[in-house]
């Protein structure tokens, strides 16, 4: 059982310095298996690609698309590589408000990854809590809260989500806010199935004999254990909370056009497509597609990492 106790002085100094090297070792070795992948780290140098572009927008286009006095009415529907009245070339053409069409899926890029890592963030450490509160104390409370989240898994997120945002209303707090009621449940389940397993063995049964405090041995002890699935449902359900937000501005109860998504460009492009103006809904839906098929990709080699029943 050393490997669950703790020490303090200079007794628990060498065993913190094995702990860091077998930590560094387990990171290299798990980057190493990474990079087999040439699709995954195709993937992952995407998602880094548009992380840069889009939270360095400000510097990196040449106006605020959201910002009406930038806006220049005579540069509405151009098509693109044409120039505007600003003098630079506009790579995807403009929309109806003249806005440059790059621009604008950068800021909604922004906005998408700040509403996707956001709610998976929030939503699993809901999800841990619940989940390891049930397959730790089991008895009556680990079967009400396992019906709650049985119950909601049953219900489509992108229906549980509609109703929330609904009812909370636009904007992107609310919408983190409904994400989160609306995918917390799959870590959860996900946190009590791995957690149930670890629960019956022997280092837990001899924590929990000693006085740990209950919390200590919980998220001390059993998380680190029920960690690596988390990690891809984690990475999967980011990908899905950039999906649903986009879904819920393009149906109209997400974010208004006046701010940026991705959803909403695509929602207000959709209106002008019989018109040949196809650039207004095709450029944002490919950024929207090429970010969730790199975050599901890179997931997925995770997962094939993280994998037990692989050998290197």
């Amino acid at each position: 059982m050393s490997n669950t106790s703790t020490g303090s002085g200079n007794a628990g100094e060498p065993s913190a310095a094995i702990d860091r090297e077998t930590m560094a070792t387990r990171l290299r070795n798990f980057w190493f298996d990474f990079c087999e992948s040439r699709v995954a780290l195709l993937a992952l140098l995407v998602i880094m690609a548009l992380t840069i572009g889009a939270f360095g927008a400000p510097y990196l286009v040449p106006q605020d698309p959201y910002d009406l006095s930038t806006l220049e009415w005579a540069d509405a529907f151009l098509p693109p590589g044409e120039t505007g009245s600003g003098g630079y070339t506009l790579l995807l053409g403009t929309d109806n408000a003249g806005r440059d069409m790059l621009s604008a899926i950068l800021y909604g890029l922004r906005t998408s990854f700040v509403i996707g890592l956001s709610a998976g963030t929030l939503a699993l450490a809901v999800g841990i809590t619940v989940g390891l509160s049930a397959a730790y104390f089991g008895g009556r409370l680990e079967a009400l809260l396992m019906r709650i989240v049985d119950l909601q898994l049953s219900m489509p997120a992108i229906l549980l989500a509609l109703v929330l945002v609904a009812m909370l209303g636009q904007g992107v707090p609310q919408i983190i806010l409904a994400l989160v009621v609306a995918q917390y449940a799959y870590f959860a389940r996900t946190t009590h199935g791995a957690a149930s397993v670890e629960r019956r063995k022997d280092y837990i049964e001899a924590a929990r004999s000693t006085p740990l405090p209950t919390r200590r041995i919980m998220f001390r002890h059993l998380l680190p254990n029920v960690l690596p699935p988390l990690i891809v449902v984690a990475t999967v359900q980011v990908a899905s909370a950039i999906s649903l937000e986009a879904t819920l501005s393009f149906l109209g109860v997400g974010l208004p056009l006046t701010e940026p998504s991705l959803g909403s460009l695509i929602s207000n492009g959709f209106k002008y497509i019989h018109a040949g103006r196809y650039w207004l809904s095709i450029y944002p839906g490919i950024f929207l597609m090429i970010t969730v098929v790199a975050i599901n990709l890179v997931g997925d080699q995770i997962r094939t990492v993280l994998d037990p029943r692989n050998s290197r």
